[in-house]
Parts: structure tokens; C-alpha cells; sequence
């Protein structure tokens, strides 16, 4: 029984994820340049499962080249938003794209002057009507027997940012050198020093 599901969540995650390279388009890489061209950090915001997702991508943006950090939503409207400056830009996630927590903090970032990006799954959302940029990502089943939980949602949302990253890690020309630089530590560092 547990394998059969497990087997079936992944098949429902692998077409996501095939559904997702199918829909990369021109806005994508409008995002990408603008965030090549940020003279600031970028910073990533959400909550729940797409806040989760958000630490990930910050720490992968910033191991690869993009200075980088997340921020928790509902914190940035307790006094973390100053972490956020104009020269900035800050990537918003929520699937619906409704999300409360998230939408509050627009007005502050609209007040700091930074560029917005959302990330969402519904085009005509608040967060993607209301941000300067936005990524839509296709919508999809969730994997779970509920079709609630956030899987294919959060998988999709993982492997767009890392694409991303990715991206932009190859346009620095960021080298082997420089990501041991950022990451001495570990088996990746020992790798990285040719131990």
C-alpha cells in the first residue's frame, strides 16, 4: 500500500514538473535580467510551505552567486521589513497568490521603492496583478490522496527557483572557486579544495 502511493506521488510531482518546462516564457527572462542587474539583494518572502520553499531558494541564490535571504512575511509587518532597502528586490511566494500575510506586505514594499516579483500559480491573483514582475507557474493536482497538501505546488515552486538561480549563477560566470568561497565547509568544501 505505502509503496504504491509513494510511487504515485512522485509520478503526479514528475509531471508537474514536466508541465512546468513547458511553460517557461519571455517573462522569465525579463525576471532573470532584472534580478541579474540588482545592485541590492534579493530577497525572498512567504508563508507556510511557501515560506519553507523560500529559505531553500534565498540559501541556493546566495551559495550561487546572488546575494540573498528570506524574510517571513508576517514578521516584515513587525519591523523586518527594514531589513529591506530600495535597491532591492524582493520575490514574493504564495500559490494562490492571495495570501494574506503576503499581500500585507506589499504597501511596505511599495513605501521602500524596491522592485517586486510575485510568485504564484493565478495570473489574475492579487499578489501577480500587484507586483512590478510576476513568474505564474502552471496550476496542478497536489500529490497527496486529498489533493490539498502542498506538493506539486511547492515542487514546482522549488524547481522554478532553482532553475533561476541556476540561470543566473551561469550569466556571473560564478566559478568552482568562487562557490568555495561561500561553502568551505562540508563534503562540498572538501570536493571544492581537492581533498
Amino acid at each position: 500500500m505505502y509503496l504504491d502511493i509513494i510511487r504515485d506521488t512522485i509520478e503526479k510531482e514528475m509531471k508537474a514538473i514536466e508541465l512546468l518546462s513547458h511553460s517557461v516564457d519571455e517573462e522569465y527572462e525579463l525576471v532573470c535580467k532584472e534580478i541579474y542587474g540588482c545592485k541590492g539583494k534579493v530577497i525572498f518572502m512567504g508563508v507556510g510551505k511557501s515560506g519553507h520553499i523560500g529559505k531553500k531558494l534565498a540559501a541556493t541564490f546566495a551559495s550561487t552567486g546572488t546575494p540573498s535571504f528570506f524574510v517571513h512575511a508576517t514578521e516584515a509587518v513587525h519591523g523586518d521589513s527594514g531589513m529591506i532597502e530600495k535597491e532591492d528586490i524582493a520575490i514574493l511566494l504564495s500559490n494562490s497568490g492571495n495570501t494574506v500575510e503576503v499581500l500585507n506586505v506589499l504597501p511596505i514594499l511599495k513605501s521602500i521603492g524596491c522592485k517586486t516579483i510575485g510568485f504564484t500559480s493565478k495570473e489574475d491573483s492579487l499578489l501577480a496583478k500587484n507586483c512590478d514582475f510576476k513568474l505564474i507557474y502552471p496550476k496542478c493536482d497536489e500529490a497527496d490522496h486529498l489533493g490539498l497538501a502542498p506538493t506539486s505546488s511547492s515542487t514546482m515552486m522549488l524547481v522554478l527557483g532553482d532553475g533561476i538561480a541556476c540561470a543566473l549563477s551561469k550569466a556571473k560566470d560564478f566559478k568552482r572557486e568562487d562557490f568555495h568561497i561561500y561553502h568551505p565547509g562540508g563534503s562540498l568544501g572538501k570536493l571544492l579544495k581537492g581533498e
